[in-house]
This record gives C-alpha cells, sequence and structure tokens, in this order.
C-alpha cells in the first residue's frame, strides 16, 4: 500500500514583519499572514498544484487557514480544520490561551472551510515540548490511518510540523526537517515502512533518502 502525506508550515506572519502589530491586535496570538507572506503561499499552491492531494487539513489557526485557502483554491478541496495540528501552546510565548476567529467568522472569508468535520485530537493551554510532539504526532498518525490509502495534506506551524513528522520517522525528523516558513515535507507510506522522501522550501526541496519502519 503507498500513501503521500504532505506536511507544509504557514507562509510568512504580519508580526514578524511589523512587532508592533502584536501591541494593539484584538487577537495577539492569530496573527494573519503578511503580503510577502500571501505571495508564500500562493507559491506553496502552485508547487502543489499538480499533485494528487485528496484531503486538506489545517490548524485553526488564521495564518494556517490562509495558507491552505492558497493550496484548497488550486486543488478545489475542502479544508478541514484540526486542532492537532495548531500552534504550541507554550506559556513562554503566550500569557494567556490564544483567542482564534470562530468557524463562523473564518467561512465568512474562506468558504473552502468544511465545516461538517469534526477534529480528531483537542488540545490544551499550557502545552510541554514534549506534549506538543505527542499531540501532533498522534494527529498526523491518526489522520493517515483513517484516510489511507488516500494522500493528505497537513498545513501546520513550525513546531507541529515537526511534531507531525516525527510521528511517521521518528528522531529521524528532528535531524532531517526543517520547518521553515512556507516549507513543505513530503512522508511515503510503502508498507511496511514510511519514508521520508523530502524535505526544505518550496524553492528548494530536498531529497531525503532515509527509511524508517512503520508501526
Amino acid at each position: 500500500m503507498s500513501q503521500n502525506i504532505w506536511i507544509a508550515r504557514h507562509a510568512n506572519r504580519l508580526d514578524f514583519v511589523n512587532p508592533d502589530w502584536f501591541l494593539t491586535a484584538e487577537r495577539r496570538y492569530d496573527p494573519p499572514l503578511s503580503d510577502d507572506g500571501m505571495v508564500q503561499a500562493q507559491q506553496l499552491a502552485n508547487r502543489l498544484k499538480h499533485e494528487e492531494i485528496h484531503h486538506i487539513f489545517a490548524s485553526p489557526f488564521l495564518r494556517t487557514v490562509q495558507t491552505a485557502t492558497a493550496v484548497a483554491s488550486v486543488l478545489d478541496l475542502p479544508i478541514k480544520l484540526e486542532t492537532g495540528l495548531s500552534e504550541w501552546l507554550n506559556p513562554d510565548w503566550m500569557t494567556e490561551e490564544p483567542e482564534r476567529h470562530s468557524i463562523e467568522e473564518l467561512l465568512e472569508i474562506y468558504p473552502y472551510i468544511d465545516v461538517s468535520y469534526t477534529p480528531q485530537i483537542a488540545v490544551n493551554y499550557p502545552e510541554t515540548r514534549q506534549k506538543m510532539r505527542q499531540r501532533s504526532a498522534q494527529t498526523a498518525r491518526c489522520l493517515a490511518r483513517e484516510y489511507s490509502p488516500e494522500n493528505i495534506l497537513l498545513v501546520a506551524h513550525g513546531a507541529s510540523v515537526l511534531g507531525a513528522a516525527m510521528g511517521f520517522v521518528g528522531d529521524l525528523a528532528v535531524e532531517k526537517v526543517k520547518a521553515t516558513l512556507c516549507s513543505l515535507v513530503k512522508i511515503v507510506r510503502q508498507d511496511p515502512e514510511w519514508l521520508l522522501e523530502l524535505s526544505g522550501d518550496t524553492s528548494h526541496l530536498t531529497e531525503v533518502e532515509q527509511v524508517v519502519r512503520f508501526n
């Protein structure tokens, strides 16, 4: 059995470009993409438009929804919002649980969102690094198993991209996956193994010839 798992990090975010945005923002921990981030998201969409992808899952944060929307509009696929792919709810980064846009608010602007989808894995503030990696790994494995043998795209954050990849290839992901902005990882299932095939940004993907046993 063969199955492709694509894992992408969101594009550049507004508060990285304009740190002062954070000081007056209504939802301080849920920034949108920056202007160049929107361009990056479109580049990601262009990279994936000829790939056979059957389902798109995205973290419910605004920047991941916007990144996933660029791909969804090219592939004409709905976006399933999965809390298990969320940002690391690190108390050193966030003084309280992040407030996000509701699904209803997002749907008004991003009609590709699938309101019938029920998230598989919950996320709770605050989180340790270990808990974040465990839940993002569990989420990725759960989705791969439930939607097998169809190919899926996961749109997540730097930490949860790495955690999701670790769900398939373990510590090899720590060594090989560089979850830079709008980076892309491809993991291929060829029973009984998972192959980490590609890792890098959308302009320069590096082939990775490493195999681990599928559990």
